[in-house]
C-alpha cells in the first residue's frame, strides 16, 4: 500500500507537527507533502529527515516569512499535489492540506485541527485584527474569504474519514462540513514535566503573545490586584502593548528556553490561561507539573481542565470575571491535589495518542480496503509501526469476506 502524509506547511515545531510527527512514526515509509518547507537542517527529526515534496508557493518571493498572505493561492497550490499513485492519503490539516484530489479507490483520512478558523466563525475577528473589516482592501479580503470557503466545504466531500483534535472542534467540523468524526486528542509531553509539591508566589502565563491569548487583558486584571505576582513568559507582536499596561507586579520575561519555562510552570501558584483554543496543550503541560490552571471556560479547555478540582473557570473575557476567579482561587487553593492533577494529565500522554491512532488506523483501513483494490488493481494490505513493534493489516477482498463462515462474517463486520 503506497501512503501519502499532507500537511499545510513546514515552518516550525508547534502543536500541530507534534501530531504531524507520530503519524509519521506509524507510517514511516510514506511520502511527505507540504506547501511549503522551511524547516532548517538540525532540526527535521521530528519529520525522519524525511524529503518533502513542496507547492510553488516555496519559490514565491518572501515565502519564508510572508507565507500566510498566499493564501488566496493556497487551494489551487494543494491541487497540484498528484495522489493518484497512492491507496492511503493522511491529510494533517488546519488550512487546506484536506483539499488534495483523491479518486473513489483511495481512502483519504483527515486529522482536522479545525476547519480554516480566518474563512469561518472567526472570520470577522481576523478581519479586524488585519485591518481589513472596511475599505476597498477590505471587500476584497472578503470576497477572497467567500470564495476559499465554498472550496472548503466542497473539498470535505472528498475525505473519507475525519479525526478531530477535540470536541470542541467536532463540533466545529459538523457545523462547517456536516460531517461526523471521530476525537482523538493530541499528544502532549507529559513526561517532560515532573510533579512538584513546592509552589512559589506567583501565577503564570506562556505563550505567544498574540491578539486572541489575552494576555493585555490578563495584565489589566492583576493591575487591579496589586497584592499578587504574574510572570509572563513569551515573545510575539503584543509585547510592547502587554509592556505599557504591565505594573510593578507583572514580570515580562520574553521568550525562555525549555528549561526555564519548565521550572516556572513546576513552582507556579498556578497557570492563567485565556484564551478559547482549540484543544490547548499548556494548561496540560501545566497538570502535569500538578499546577492548577485557572482558565477561560471556552474551548478545549473545558475538555482538559476539571473545574474545581484541576482549576477553575472564568465565564467571560472581562477584567471583572478574571479578578473573582482569581479571589476565589485564593480560597480554595490549598484542596488542589497535585496528583490528581497529574494523573488527568496522563490521559492525553504520547503514548495514548499513539495507541488510539494505531487502532482507528487498523478498523478504519480493514473497513474500507475490505471492498476497494490498490491502484493497480490488487487487494491492499499495510504495516503500522508503533514503539518499534510491526503490524500488517490484511484487506480482505469482498469475495473473501463472502467465503469466510457466517460468524466470521460477523465477527468481520462488527470490527
Amino acid at each position: 500500500m503506497k501512503t501519502a502524509i499532507v500537511h499545510d506547511w513546514l515552518v516550525t515545531y508547534s502543536g500541530a507537527e507534534r501530531v504531524l510527527e507520530e503519524i509519521i512514526r506509524l507510517f514511516p515509509d510514506a511520502d511527505l507533502f507540504s506547501l511549503i518547507d522551511f524547516i532548517p537542517p538540525g532540526k527535521r527529526d521530528f519529520i525522519l529527515n524525511k524529503p518533502v515534496k513542496t507547492s510553488f508557493l516555496q519559490k514565491f518571493p518572501m515565502a519564508r516569512k510572508k507565507y500566510r498572505s498566499f493564501l488566496p493561492f493556497m487551494p489551487l497550490a494543494i491541487e497540484q499535489f498528484d495522489m493518484s499513485g497512492y491507496d492511503l492519503i493522511i491529510s494533517s490539516s488546519f488550512a487546506v492540506a484536506k483539499g488534495v484530489i483523491t479518486g473513489p479507490n483511495q481512502l483519504h483520512i483527515c486529522m482536522c485541527y479545525s476547519p480554516i478558523r480566518y474563512a469561518w466563525d472567526l472570520t470577522h475577528h481576523y478581519l479586524r485584527e488585519g485591518g481589513l473589516a472596511t475599505g476597498l482592501k477590505g471587500w476584497l479580503a472578503k470576497y477572497i474569504l467567500h470564495r476559499i470557503r465554498m472550496w472548503d466545504y466542497r473539498t470535505a466531500n472528498g475525505v473519507d474519514e475525519f479525526i478531530a483534535i477535540s470536541d470542541f472542534i467536532a463540533g466545529r467540523i459538523m457545523k462547517v462540513y456536516r460531517r461526523d468524526s471521530t476525537v482523538i486528542y493530541p499528544p502532549v509531553d507529559t513526561e517532560g514535566y515532573q510533579l512538584c509539591f513546592e509552589k512559589g508566589d506567583y501565577y503564570l502565563m506562556a505563550g505567544r503573545m498574540v491578539p486572541y491569548k489575552n494576555t493585555e487583558l490578563v495584565v489589566e486584571a492583576f493591575a487591579q490586584m496589586p497584592d499578587k505576582k504574574l510572570v509572563v513568559i513569551g515573545d510575539g507582536p503584543e509585547f510592547a502593548n502587554v509592556k505599557r499596561k504591565a505594573g510593578p507586579n507583572v514580570t515580562l520575561m520574553g521568550f525562555q528556553p525549555y528549561e526555564v519555562l519548565k521550572e516556572h510552570m513546576q513552582k507556579a501558584r498556578a497557570l492563567i490561561f485565556a484564551a478559547e483554543e482549540d484543544f490547548g496543550i499548556v494548561p496540560i503541560e501545566a497538570q502535569s507539573c500538578g499546577t492548577p490552571v485557572i482558565a477561560y471556560g471556552r474551548g478545549g479547555a473545558l475538555e482538559t481542565i476539571i473545574d474545581g478540582r484541576t482549576g477553575l473557570f472564568f465565564p467571560e473575557l472581562t477584567v471583572g470575571a478574571i479578578v473573582n476567579c482569581m479571589n476565589n482561587f485564593e480560597i480554595k487553593r490549598n484542596g488542589f491535589d497535585p496528583v490528581e492533577l497529574r494523573e488527568n494529565a496522563l490521559k492525553f500522554s504520547k503514548d495514548r495518542f499513539r495507541n488510539e491512532l494505531e487502532s482507528f488506523m487498523e478498523q478504519t483501513i480493514s473497513r474500507y480496503f475490505s471492498h476497494r483494490r490498490s491502484a493497480n488493481g490488487r487487494p491492499v494490505s499495510l504495516t503500522l509501526r508503533n514503539s518499534g513493534e510491526v503490524k500488517r493489516i490484511p484487506a480482505l477482498s469482498l469475495e473473501e469476506v463472502k467465503d469466510l463462515p457466517e460468524r466470521k462474517v460477523e465477527e468481520f463486520s462488527r470490527n
